[in-house]
This record gives structure tokens, C-alpha cells and sequence, in this order.
């Protein structure tokens, strides 16, 4: 088909599968309407601006699965400001689809059976067993266009209901006292940009109306949920016949070995990989002791260290009494494997304190601590509760425009 514009001597040419009952000039904006003979005649202009416009008449796309020809492009605006544009699109199977971008942000619609005439006390509308919540009631202007369209561009106010399910939509538009219905979902730019290769796609801002949100909360949820189960089952059958096992105790004498190395009889530990836990305790007193123990795997030769300084002191300040250490001290070596070792130990004390005589030592190859299982865990949880956090802010900008939000 051919439509010749008479203002602007600009000739649109474009096969359509429809009968044209109105078309508006993509160069001028003029509107012409067929007449009785079927002849087109122009009838107004539409003056407001066509802003972010990515597709043109005859832009040709492939979505759900078939070659879509843009045929028609609406421009709309709620009170006062809220503009978005909407592309017809048919394919050679005359089939419609219909796209809607507002802020860069895109819409997918098809047209849906019809449906009751929906009530402005309606709040949750039920569609292929999802519960749609009302987003808004709204009146709509079309305040631009162009293209071919089978229907006739209403002059006065559309009335929409709209009512979401991100990231979908249930749409109900009354135009011309036709009530129509569509369905749609939220389209990402990738998708778009894809279907429409080498076209320029509008800055995104804000949140959609059915933008989804970056995770989805309940599979989250469900997610982490499975793998604090498996990592206690795990943690469990791992460790379940793995019983505390005493490898060293002893008391030394700093008479016979202060600033010299013992070595400890060889000792074989059974099972997974656990903690060594090591309590060292002497008579300190104003004064200070020191340990160094080695820990030699005699299969590997692999050498892992620990040192630890035992301070204890006293005294009083101001007619304060004061105390700072402790005669005793315990400490880890974390991670130690099944495998045969000896110790290596090495205490130390103050030159100058003489009533320190002995030290005390017990090495300890502990039972498996479930420490790092639950520090896991308790990981996963505080992560779920900061996803819910930034979910419930993104909902919030989501329902920020709506009449009917409930994040007041």
C-alpha cells in the first residue's frame, strides 16, 4: 500500500495485512482518514514531538520465533507527564505483537481472549494461575503517531488498567468503547538490540512497572537453603567416627629445658582434617613466658609453626589494683590432616624470673569443629536478609507511581 501525503509530498509505501482506517504521515504527523469511496483524507496534524524513537515504519524484527514488520507507532501520555511509545508490529501471518518502551525500558504484549469489564474495585485480577496485582487506573492521550493502523485514533481520553505480576503484565484498554486486553512481559535491551540489529537503543532509568528484580527471592531462599543441608550432611558423614584424640601432655622444667627444643613421641592421627588445639599455662608473675611448637608431618616433611607469649601482670595505680594476661593460653593450629607427626617445643621464660619453674603443655587434636559449616551458613543467611533488603527497595521504586501501592 501507498499513501501519498499531501503536506508534506511525502509518499509511504508498506504491504500490511489489515484493512488501514487511519494513517498518519511519519515525516509531518498529518492524520488522514478513509473515506466512504476509500479514499484518504486528511482530518488533522498531531504537534507534540516524537522523542526516543529506536524503530521506524517498515523496521523489520525477529521475535517469538517469526520475522515482525513494524507497521504502526503510537505516542501516549498520562497526566501530567508520563509519556511512553508503542510499536504495532505484524508478521506474514498477519499475526499482531505489540512492543511498549517507557524510560529505555521494553515491553512485549500480544492480545489476549476476551475478558470481563473490569470494575475500578477490582485490586487482583487471576490470569493462567497467577494473581495480577492493580497497578493502575489511568486516562491516556495519544498525543503522536504515525503509520498504518486498522482501527480508528480516538480523539478523546483511553481508559487503562493495569495489572502486574512482574516481569508480567495484564493490560485492559478501553478505546473507542472497545475494551481490550493484553498480556505482556518485560523484554531486556539484549533481547531487543538482537531482534533490531544496529538500531540505537534509549538510555534505561528508573524502574519498570514489571522490571524483575535481579534474583528471584524464593528460589534464593530455596537455593540456600539446599546447600546448608548438604553442607551439614556433608559435614556430618565426614567427621561422624572422628573422636578428640590427646597426642601430647606434659609439664616441663625450665630447669632443664628453658630455651631448649624437645621433641615429642611420634604420633599418628586418624581421620579428616581438623584443628590442633594447643593449652599452654606457667607461673608467670609479673613477668612473661614464651612457647614455640612445631608441628612435623613425617610422611611429607611439611612444617607448620605456632608461637605464643604467656604475660601475667599486676599492680596499682592511684590506689587502683590492676591485672593485665593471664598464666594461661590456648590457641590453634587449624586444619591438620591425618597423617604420622611429632612435635617440636620450644619454651622460653624471663632471665630474671626465678620462681617460674615449669610449664605446662596439652596438645590436643580436637574433635571437628562445625565452626566453618556454620560460619557458611550464618554467610548464606545474611546474604539472603541483604537480597531481601535491596528487593524490598527496588518494590518500593517499582510502586512508587502506583495508586495502589502498599510499600506507604
Amino acid at each position: 500500500m501507498k499513501i501519498p501525503c499531501y503536506d508534506c509530498n511525502t509518499e509511504t509505501e508498506l504491504e500490511v495485512g489489515f484493512e488501514v482506517i487511519n494513517f498518519v504521515c511519519p515525516v509531518c504527523y498529518s492524520v488522514y482518514v478513509v473515506d466512504d469511496a476509500g479514499q484518504f483524507r486528511r482530518r488533522s496534524q498531531y504537534k507534540a514531538p516524537f522523542h526516543d524513537c529506536p524503530l521506524a515504519i517498515d523496521d523489520t524484527g525477529f521475535l517469538n520465533g517469526s520475522e515482525y514488520t513494524v507497521t504502526g507507532i503510537l505516542r501516549k501520555n498520562v497526566y501530567p507527564d508520563y509519556i511512553w511509545t508503542e510499536f504495532i508490529l505484524q508478521n506474514k501471518e498477519k499475526e499482531f505483537l505489540y512492543l511498549s518502551l517507557s524510560n529505555g525500558h521494553w515491553m512485549m504484549l500480544t492480545e489476549m481472549e476476551e475478558i470481563a469489564d473490569i470494575k475500578k474495585g477490582t485490586k487482583v485480577l487471576k490470569y493462567d494461575g497467577r494473581d495480577y496485582d492493580l497497578f493502575e487506573h489511568s486516562d491516556a492521550d495519544i498525543i503522536n503517531a504515525k503509520g498504518f493502523f486498522d482501527f480508528q485514533i480516538p480523539n478523546k481520553k483511553i481508559h487503562l488498567a493495569e495489572f502486574i505480576n512482574p516481569p508480567y503484565i495484564v493490560s485492559v484498554e478501553k478505546m473507542n468503547n472497545v475494551q481490550t486486553a493484553f498480556h505482556g512481559e518485560y523484554i531486556s535491551k539484549n533481547k531487543i538490540k538482537k531482534a533490531f540489529p544496529g538500531i540505537t537503543l534509549p538510555y534505561q532509568s528508573g524502574t519498570s512497572m514489571i522490571q524483575p528484580f535481579y534474583f528471584d527471592l524464593k528460589n534464593t531462599a530455596v537455593i540456600f537453603c539446599l546447600f546448608a543441608l548438604l553442607i551439614i550432611t556433608a559435614n556430618w558423614y565426614i567427621y561422624k567416627d572422628q573422636v578428640e584424640q590427646n597426642v601430647f601432655n606434659s609439664k616441663i622444667k625450665f630447669t632443664e629445658f628453658d630455651n631448649k627444643e624437645i621433641t615429642s613421641p611420634s604420633f599418628v592421627l586418624n581421620g579428616a582434617s581438623a584443628p590442633m588445639t594447643i593449652k599452654v599455662s606457667t607461673g608467670v608473675d609479673n613477668s612473661w613466658a614464651n612457647v614455640n611448637i612445631a608441628l612435623i608431618n613425617e610422611d611429607t616433611n611439611d612444617e607448620i609453626y605456632a608461637n605464643k607469649d604467656i604475660e601475667y601482670y599486676y599492680g596499682s595505680s592511684d590506689g587502683e589494683s590492676w591485672t593485665e594476661g593471664s598464666q594461661s593460653e590456648k590457641f590453634n593450629i587449624c586444619g591438620v590432616e591425618g597423617g604420622k607427626y611429632h612435635l617440636l617445643i620450644t619454651p622460653m621464660k624471663a632471665p630474671e624470673d626465678l620462681s617460674n619453674s615449669e610449664m605446662s603443655i596439652s596438645v590436643v587434636w580436637n574433635q571437628p569443629s562445625n565452626r566453618n559449616a556454620w560460619l557458611v551458613i550464618i554467610g548464606m543467611i545474611v546474604i539472603y536478609f541483604i537480597v531481601r533488603y535491596f528487593r524490598i527497595q527496588f518494590e518500593k521504586k517499582r510502586w512508587a507511581d502506583s495508586s495502589y501501592s502498599t510499600y506507604e
